[in-house]
């Protein structure tokens, strides 16, 4: 038996020694991509060597750990990241289960709790298998919970010998009945929050469904354009969407962020008759803000609006990796719908009064609520996006205790460089403000304003104002008369000086050598008839270093000395 159970522990790895794999293990979880670069490629030599018999621990490590480096490198889309990491966890649970599987065929679940496995690790597999693919955000996570355990029940088990695949065994009777007990748990917890899911999006979209069926038996677009409220119609529906919200407002507030609720299609714009482009400023067609406005003003209690505000800034932050501007638009368009709705402050100038009554009509609250501004300020910052400045505008105006306006004028541009926005675009109220020069962008727009500027004068140079031309004239007359006598002239030849680089005139050659003269003879600086003089009365004595004045540096004896001792002319 001894012999039977030393032989068992006795393995053949793919590793150098015990120092490689400790170096893997330290690169695959260090978060730096490069090391895991190399880390994977160090696995790719180890398969080679395993042939089919790697590890299933190693191989799915290092399918996870690759999508996390795609993911962090920006080159693939989000659709893209979905389907990778979809596959790696897919290949996780089931080459981790197999092994447990016997001649009857046993649930994942079961199989999965046994060996520690989350439950909802298992229900995202079947999504990914069956159902809707699901979100970046949860394949992220998934991610990220599997590593951890394959460092827990995998990795951390070898620093002591050869690999162990004690994991991948039946638990004991007593862990058995613990982990059993806890899944069960885990269970009802995941299948009621799956009902509640349910529950609201059966709620939002009969909803859209009564609101589409009014919207349709409306007769003509201007009959439209108003919309009365049918609170007649869904009287029940809102009554319990807002029962719901008493109980689940999170989980309410997540399902009314997915596609085809706050954030419209583009098949719903048109049934509403929307613009479906994305215009430069984010603000809700008024069409489709009214579509929402009987839901909203229900629940505009201030829990319900600070919790909306803040998942709102959340989303536009996982945006910002993530190239989707029309959901990016439509964020951001809420969030400054909610502030405008709850300002005081702003006024409509380019509306009719008509528009301006509809207004006000139509706004989310009632009566203003209290924001939380700080919150606000720094979720805004921690958003960058296009819309950022805008939004961060709309909340330094609104603030009850506003910041200095120095400090306000400093965020926004600092907003503007980080975004590549101007931000004279994203004022709500823009006015014609002196930017510095801080990009590229900023310098070429500065130049074609600057040629503007120059074409509207020559404009009215041509209609008379030719006194200029004179006194360039005399200009130039006066400079050929202070350099008569004197080597050099002005330059009247039509020379495009950006050809040249700086210190080169039109038909220099390249060679040094031509700028040589034909004779000349050398001597010392000490041999110069030089003046020194009037450097003696600004001596320091026992000073080492120069003196600063507002002159310049003035230097004394000695130092002058050691520098002209160096020094000889041509």
């Amino acid at each position: 038996m001894k012999k039977k159970s030393s032989e068992k522990k006795r393995h053949v790895v793919a590793w150098v020694n015990k120092a490689e794999w400790d170096q893997m293990l330290e690169y695959l979880y260090s978060q730096d991509s490069g090391l895991q670069r190399y880390a994977l490629q160090r696995i790719s030599a180890w398969k080679g060597r395993y042939a089919s018999s790697t590890p299933v621990a190693v191989d799915c490590t290092a399918d996870l750990v690759r999508c996390q480096v795609l993911d962090r490198s920006g080159e693939l889309a989000g659709a893209d990241l979905v389907l990778l990491y979809g596959t790696a966890l897919v290949r996780f649970v089931n080459l981790i289960t197999e092994r447990q599987q016997g001649k009857v065929a046993r649930p994942l679940r079961r199989l999965a709790g046994n060996l520690n496995i989350p439950e909802w690790v298992v229900d995202l597999r079947h999504d990914f298998t069956h159902r809707k693919l699901p979100t970046l955000k949860w394949c992220r996570k998934g991610c990220k919970v599997v590593l951890e355990w394959l460092q827990q029940e995998y990795w951390s088990r070898q620093l002591g010998g050869g690999p162990n695949e004690d994991w991948e065994s039946q638990s004991d009777g007593e862990d058995e009945e613990i982990d059993l007990k806890r899944q069960e748990d885990e269970v009802i917890a995941r299948q009621k929050e799956m009902e509640a899911y349910k529950n609201a999006r059966e709620l939002l979209i009969s909803f859209e469904n009564e609101k589409f069926k009014a919207f349709d038996r409306l007769p003509g677009d201007k009959e439209k354009s108003l919309w009365p409220a049918p609170f007649a119609e869904m009287s029940w529906i809102l009554g319990e969407i807002k029962q719901f919200s008493v109980e689940s407002s999170d989980l309410l507030v997540d399902v009314l962020l997915e596609d085809g609720f706050l954030i419209p299609t583009v098949e719903q714009l048109e049934t509403l008759g929307c613009d479906t482009s994305d215009n430069a400023s984010p603000r809700l067609p008024q069409t489709f803000l009214r579509f929402w406005l009987p839901l909203l003003k229900m629940l505009n209690s201030p829990s319900f609006i600070h919790l909306l505000l803040e998942k709102l800034f959340v989303e536009l932050k996982l945006l910002s990796k993530e190239q989707n501007n029309h959901r990016a638009f439509y964020i951001s368009a809420w969030i400054s719908e909610i502030i405008l709705s709850n300002s005081n402050k702003f006024e409509y100038h380019f509306e009719t009064k008509a528009q301006r009554k509809a207004r006000v009509k139509d706004r989310i609250f009632v009566n203003r609520i209290q924001l939380r501004w700080q919150q606000l300020l720094s979720a805004c910052l921690d958003a960058p996006c296009i819309g950022t400045p805008y939004l961060l505008q709309l909340i330094l105006d609104d603030m009850e205790h506003p910041l200095p306006q120095e400090t306000q004028q400093r965020l926004l541009q600092l907003c503007s460089i980080y975004t590549q926005t101007a931000h004279s675009e994203c004022d709500p109220f823009p006015e014609q403000k002196q930017q510095p020069i801080y990009t590229l962008e900023s310098l070429h727009e500065k130049l074609q304003r600057s040629r503007c500027h120059s074409h509207s004068s020559l404009a009215e140079f041509a209609r008379g104002k030719s006194s200029q031309e004179y006194k360039w004239s005399d200009a130039q007359a006066e400079k050929e008369k202070l350099l008569r006598g004197s080597p050099w002239q002005v330059c009247v030849d039509k020379v495009l000086w950006k050809n040249y680089p700086l210190g080169k005139v039109p038909g220099q050659s390249d060679d040094p050598s031509c700028l040589m003269v034909g004779n000349y003879s050398t001597m010392t600086v000490f041999d110069q008839p030089v003046e020194l003089e009037s450097i003696a009365p600004h001596n320091i004595p026992g000073a080492s270093a120069p003196l600063r004045t507002t002159d310049g540096l003035l230097w004394n004896h000695s130092d002058v000395s050691k520098l002209k001792s160096g020094l000889q002319l041509f």
